[in-house]
């Protein structure tokens, strides 16, 4: 076959597109099987993290939390509920299936030993007649508690697509809703330190009044990603090894 064919005047544009096709088909396999590492990586932090005793969480604890999230955890402390603040846009499904939307209650626990407090996302309330501070004291546990659940860590910004939590406004000092868990943020405006996780409690079945406690529900899968990568290596291989032979049946057409 005539190379010179690839770069001759009627094909080089041609030419340069397969070889750019291919190129990010390549990439994109590649960034597959990179998402695909990520998955087997959280699969065994998960694993390893579920296999462990729960933690018992005091003031002296001596243990990196930030490295152990999903971890099972137990605490005893008391709620604060005047530093408490909500999560927007979340999601509870009802006993009939229907979904319903609402808030987080996100309220700091005084450990019963002294020390730092830690967050608790206490669970889900409803949207309606929750739109105040004030609202949420209804909802409030005065007594010590002991609860066991998973090691959180928060989150610096929303996923992708989500909003940001606003900057406070000049002669504003705290902010009571919030989109995601900013644990560095929300600790500027608590007048004490928080451990830098928070933990969500085991949901109870047999509770029938918020707030509901939740949990994600976790697959250990390792997801579509293999498969796409095969995909996007195969249709690179397309495009590099098929090229070459549809130019050959353009030879004779080319000549003349």
């Amino acid at each position: 076959m005539n190379f010179r064919l690839f770069l001759s005047r009627r094909w080089w544009w041609t030419t340069l597109l397969v070889i750019l096709g291919t190129a990010v088909c390549i990439r994109l396999g590649i960034w597959q099987l990179d998402r695909l590492h990520q998955r087997r990586t959280f699969n065994d932090h998960v694993e390893s993290m579920w296999a462990l005793p729960a933690l018992q969480l005091t003031a002296k604890s001596q243990v990196e939390l930030t490295t152990m999230e999903y971890r099972s955890v137990e605490v005893t402390g008391t709620y604060d509920f005047s530093q408490q603040v909500a999560l927007r846009n979340q999601i509870w499904t009802d006993q009939n299936g229907i979904p319903r939307a609402g808030y987080h209650l996100i309220t700091p626990l005084l450990l019963a030993d002294g020390g730092p407090a830690v967050l608790i996302d206490r669970g889900w309330i409803p949207a309606d007649g929750n739109a105040q501070p004030d609202d949420w004291r209804k909802y409030d546990q005065p007594v010590q508690v002991t609860l066991k659940g998973i090691i959180r860590q928060g989150q610096a910004k929303p996923e992708l697509g989500g909003v940001p939590d606003p900057q406070l406004a000049e002669g504003q000092t705290r902010l009571n809703f919030w989109n995601v868990v900013n644990l560095e943020r929300i600790g500027q405006q608590t007048p004490y330190s928080l451990i830098p996780i928070y933990i969500q409690p085991d949901p109870d079945p047999a509770r029938n009044e918020p707030p509901y406690p939740y949990q994600p529900t976790i697959e250990l899968t390792e997801g579509p990603h293999l498969g796409y990568a095969f995909q996007w290596f195969t249709f690179a291989t397309i495009l590099f090894v098929g090229y070459p032979f549809y130019l050959r049946k353009q030879e004779p057409e080319a000549a003349k």
